[in-house]
């Protein structure tokens, strides 16, 4: 089954952006059809893959939002990666919080782009902004799943109560199988004993909902972006290109298992 994931945490500068671009990415080298869909108004997601200041024939994810009924397909487009395609996002989505309020379905608008979709795709992966607002609850209620980057630094788990309990008041409210795919500790590095407490502490916290595969802190992590293309692409030897390599193969490993991983329920 098709599966749709909202990359989450209101904490900015977490990795979220970097996780959505590189494990979309390396599930597409494998075969996989995936689809990104850009709901940060920064719109680095859509610059990430060199698409900046692109939109398909119906527009952006602003005008799928805020159209009625719109024709799904049309605010698709092909990136340059075979198997990987994008809804992007532009700066009019900073006005969507407001515009929203006034429409009907207003936190479930997401949801009916994306299930218009799901036939066309295996994954479907939502970047969010760094907010818990209106934006981030369109895409919690369409998604199956959360996927939580958390970075290995000293404030990695302050606000993390905010987002279980806005989990948990969405599952309750609007989507009841919700479930947390899983966390991914980002931007870790092994030669300091502050990271390797902080990656402690996570998995004890979060137990096996965290992900084996750990992002390294990598340069080339952070130069991809300016050249508009995911790590995996811009150097696939770089330590930070092969782990979210690996990182795609666990995922696929963990969708595959016959029991989904536990709901993180607080």
């Amino acid at each position: 089954m098709p599966r749709v994931f909202s990359v989450a945490n209101q904490k900015g500068g977490v990795g979220k952006t970097t996780t959505a671009i590189n494990l979309a990415a390396s599930l597409a080298l494998v075969g996989q059809r995936v689809l990104l869909i850009d709901m940060d108004p920064q719109a680095n997601l859509t610059s990430g893959v060199g698409l900046k200041g692109q939109s398909a024939p119906g527009g952006t994810i602003y005008d799928a939002l805020t159209g009625d009924d719109p024709d799904a397909s049309s605010f698709v487009i092909a990136t340059q990666l075979a198997g990987l395609s994008l809804i992007p996002a532009d700066r009019n989505l900073t006005g969507a919080e407001i515009d929203l309020v006034t429409l009907d379905q207003r936190e479930s608008r997401l949801r009916r782009l994306t299930a218009a979709l799901r036939d066309r795709f295996d994954f479907i992966f939502i970047d969010t902004p760094p907010s818990l607002g209106l934006l981030t609850l369109n895409t919690l209620v369409a998604a199956d799943a959360v996927l939580i980057p958390l970075n290995c630094e000293y404030f990695a788990l302050e606000g993390i109560a905010d987002l279980v309990a806005t989990l948990q008041r969405v599952r309750a409210a609007y989507n009841p199988q919700l479930e947390t795919a899983g966390v991914v500790l980002t931007m870790y590095d092994e030669r300091t004993n502050l990271g390797q407490q902080v990656a402690r502490d996570i998995r004890e916290f979060f137990k096996d909902l965290v992900y084996v595969t750990v992002i390294p802190r990598n340069i080339r992590l952070g130069e991809a972006p300016s050249h508009g293309l995911p790590a995996v692409l811009y150097d696939e030897r770089s330590r930070g290109a092969e782990a979210y390599v690996a990182l795609a193969r666990e995922f696929l490993a963990r969708e595959a298992a016959p029991a989904a991983p536990e709901q993180l329920n607080g």
